[in-house]
């Protein structure tokens, strides 16, 4: 019995879904980007084209972008003397409008140290651990996800450069693998909504190429910033599938194909969605 009723809630899971994807109303003209060639699409069109204009509003206005209080404690971290050292992030780095300019742009980048990616979580923590000699912090805390908003929005204007060559060049096959393979009860990979079905009406919202170019980003919904592998994971748990952690190889190496679908796209960081 207990079977039966699985099977049956899945089926109509399924419908929903599938009913989600039918449904199409009018879409408004997007403004997008040339890709470069071989790229999946012929456009690259970011997450705020596909917002309502409310929200695009809400993102534009950085006084009324909620995204922008976490810059603004972010600020004050950069200043902020820990750990043994007493050392702060601007000990090292100075004004960080100039020495992170660019920066999260061009995150994930390779580690010759670590021998792999390393994405701007792991780098902040990586200054806090070694040079700082303070503890690093914990993904999903705000000071993390608020510290790597600030970093990024020093690139803000500036288009994504991920490098997916040399070293880089079998994490990024990883990603995209990742990136078509089918997952969880619902059985759908991250191509089914971003790549095959964009532009199309969805729970209440336009599913769109599922760019990475706004993380951290300002969920209303949750209404807090949510980092990229935490989206990742959300995502993953929406297909009913078995998650990989934040941070892990996986999911460092999907940022890396992620972050290259949006590659020319200008960093919005911290953009507004739903």
């Amino acid at each position: 019995m207990v079977a039966r009723y699985d099977s049956l809630a899945l089926l109509t899971a399924v419908a929903l879904v599938l009913s989600g994807f039918a449904a199409s109303g009018q879409e408004a003209e997007r403004k997008g980007i040339p890709a470069p060639p071989g790229h999946v699409f012929k456009t690259i069109i970011s997450g705020y084209e596909y917002r309502s204009k409310e929200t695009r509003a809400l993102q534009d206005d950085d006084l009324e972008n909620p995204g922008f209080l976490a810059i603004e404690r972010a600020t004050d971290m950069w200043k902020t003397v820990e750990g043994s050292e007493g050392k702060s992030c601007m000990s090292c780095h100075g004004d960080a409008e100039t020495s992170m300019k660019g920066v999260g742009a061009a995150m994930p980048k390779w580690s010759e140290k670590l021998n792999k990616p390393v994405n701007l979580e792991q780098q902040i923590n990586i200054c806090r651990s070694e040079h700082m000699k303070a503890e690093p912090w914990a993904f999903k805390s705000q000071q993390l996800t608020d510290m790597t908003a600030f970093v990024r929005n020093q690139s803000r204007g500036m288009p994504v450069t991920v490098k997916t060559d040399g070293p880089m060049s079998p994490w990024f096959e990883k990603g995209k693998q990742i990136y078509y393979t089918r997952v969880g009860q619902l059985d759908l990979a991250c191509a089914s909504c971003h790549e095959q079905n964009n532009g199309k009406f969805l729970r209440a919202d336009f599913l769109s190429q599922g760019q990475s170019n706004g993380f951290p980003t300002y969920r209303l919904r949750d209404q807090r910033l949510i980092p990229l592998h935490e989206r990742f994971e959300g995502c993953m748990f929406d297909v009913r599938g078995v998650p990989y952690k934040p941070l892990s190889d996986e999911f460092l190496a999907l940022e890396l194909y992620v972050a290259w679908r949006g590659i020319g796209l200008p960093v919005e960081t911290p953009s507004v969605r739903n």
